[in-house]
């Protein structure tokens, strides 16, 4: 086989083990659990899906509401009502800082998470924030894609097995898709922060104008200061994306070569 063929195949591996333990296995293993839990359908919970989230929760971010005792603990978050999140790897942080919650309680101001399949952190109260100034809750935006959100993934799976499989020009195409996939996110998430800037209701306590949200780096928003910046999940797509584009480049040098000899 030729080394540059070798090589393309280890980097479309690397790329597929990377999205398959940051994204894909707990999306397909957590789905749907949080719908069980606001149906009050907890025991019908798989135990891996209880599993997977105790696992990918100890690395995310604990609510100071949140007893200690039920921290990577699903079933006793459940028990105390505490706020859920998803189990995949949060992509995007944005933090609001006000004076009316002080920096011992939030150090780093009130964190909302943002991943492929939904949200983790403090998202009631990010919401209650957003609703002074007459803007949507967050689970408005988004909605299909984070229904298709998973279905998506898993098509880069396969295609990322098909090329590890097959020389075909199409496949080498199509892997382009995960190239892409940190700029798919930051356009996606720029488009809606844009509309929920520019689609304000009159119901807020505060009326300002329409706005576009900072989608990298500090901002204000009335008297909130604003942090949005990419964390753990991004850096996993950037790493994707990269060995994507080295597998795609490997192949083409490869396919090249041995077609002159």
């Amino acid at each position: 086989m030729h080394s540059s063929l070798k090589k393309s195949k280890i980097f479309t591996i690397l790329a597929l083990l990377l999205l398959t333990f940051s994204f894909t296995f707990p999306m397909v293993a957590y789905h749907g659990t949080l719908n069980k839990i606001y149906d009050e359908k907890a025991d019908e919970i798989s135990p891996l899906a209880i599993k997977v989230w105790n696992f990918y929760n100890q690395i995310m971010y604990k609510s100071t509401t949140t007893p200690k005792d039920a921290h990577n603990n699903l079933e006793e978050m459940i028990k105390s009502s505490s706020e859920i999140g998803v189990a995949s790897l949060p992509i995007w942080a944005v933090s609001l800082e006000a004076p009316n919650y002080p920096k011992e309680a939030f150090p780093d101001g009130i964190p909302v998470y943002f991943h492929f399949d939904g949200f983790s952190g403090e998202v009631h109260e990010m919401n209650t924030i957003n609703h002074y100034i007459g803007m949507d809750p967050m689970w408005v935006g988004g909605q299909l894609e984070r229904e298709i959100g998973i279905y998506a993934l898993l098509g880069l799976s396969l295609i990322m097995i098909l090329f590890i499989a097959y020389n075909s020009k199409i496949l080498s195409y199509l892997m382009y898709i995960p190239v892409a996939l940190p700029l798919l996110f930051i356009a996606d998430y720029a488009y809606w922060l844009y509309w929920f800037g520019h689609n304000l209701h009159d119901w807020g306590a505060f009326n300002i104008k329409p706005f576009m949200p900072t989608v990298f780096g500090d901002g204000k928003v009335a008297q909130f200061i604003t942090h949005s910046y990419p964390t753990t999940g991004f850096f996993m797509i950037v790493g994707i994306a990269l060995l994507s584009l080295l597998a795609v480049l490997a192949k083409s040098k490869a396919l090249k070569e041995m077609s002159e000899s």
